[in-house]
């Protein structure tokens, strides 16, 4: 193999891994360029309705709602939102509308699910309030939906109340707690978020829990904080003292300086109760020896 045919090769060699780069660089710009243009025509935003752009929530935390809007039950009354806090106990509420089957029911059930395992009775403790957003839904069926709920509950003495109402009451409520709501025409539904709000028994937001599954345990520390202790026994109140409010979740999670509070605590009392178990034995065994 003469020194000639090596310099050819060689350079043959050269343009081909020149000639490939170059290749390479242009698909990658030809991509990038090309992505850039998908991205520009094809962009979520465009397929995102006006709708859907809309949806949110907007925290009014400590804010009082105003308790003379009317709206009607399931019964077909007309009942004004004070009716509902007339015992002075909290209020959990939910804003949905009855004829959905996808985001409502899905977050209802969510809530049912964490009412399951709850051993406070609604009703009881506090009260459950759903208020339909679509001013077309008639109280029949809101009596079919309180009915379903009620019976998937299987809790005896338990209360839902389920209401309908008018546009500007509908939206009137919806903006002293901050609920994004609007009528999709292309999908013919209602866009909105799915949050739980916790009212006191004054009428004052106290808590937003967000998504669709509701712990019994988020449920229940919502209505202890919203009463400011008032309902929930000593140790409730304490267990809870090992948990805080994360805003970014919108929920409870436990906290370390609260874990190692509440073991503290609980190794206290297992030495005190050690010691009178010791101090007892010891005079009983004084009282025998005499």
């Amino acid at each position: 193999m003469n020194k000639a045919f090596l310099e050819n090769r060689m350079f043959f060699s050269e343009q081909n891994i020149f000639s490939t780069a170059v290749s390479a660089i242009i698909l990658m710009v030809v991509t990038v360029l090309f992505s850039r243009e998908l991205r520009a025509e094809f962009t979520p935003s465009q397929y995102q309705s006006k709708a859907e752009k809309s949806v949110g929530v907007d925290e009014h935390l400590n804010e009082k709602l105003d308790l003379s809007l009317v709206f009607t039950n399931e019964k077909g009354e007309e009942v004004p939102l004070s009716s509902i806090f007339s015992d002075g106990k909290p209020v959990l509420l939910t804003l949905n509308y009855y004829s959905c089957n996808t985001l409502c029911s899905a977050q209802l059930n969510g809530v049912l699910d964490g009412l399951k395992e709850l051993d406070w009775l609604p009703g009881r403790e506090f009260r459950m309030l759903t208020v339909s957003i679509d001013p077309e839904e008639t109280a029949e069926l809101a009596q079919s939906k309180k009915k379903t709920y009620l019976e998937a509950l299987e809790k005896k003495d338990a209360d839902w109340n389920f209401w309908v109402g008018r546009d500007l009451q509908i939206e009137s409520l919806a903006d002293a707690v901050g609920f994004r709501y609007a009528y999709d025409p292309r999908a013919k539904q209602y866009a909105h978020p799915a949050v739980s709000f916790f009212i006191s028994g004054d009428g004052i937001i106290s808590r937003y829990l967000y998504g669709l599954t509701y712990s019994a345990r988020d449920i229940k520390f919502s209505l202890i904080e919203t009463t400011q202790g008032r309902v929930g026994s000593p140790v409730e109140k304490l267990i809870m003292s090992c948990f805080s409010y994360d805003t970014s979740l919108g929920k409870y999670t436990p906290t370390a300086f609260g874990i190692m509070r509440l073991g503290g605590i609980i190794s206290l009392f297992g030495i005190v109760l050690f010691s009178l178990i010791m101090w007892r034995r010891e005079i009983r065994k004084n009282s025998i020896n005499v």
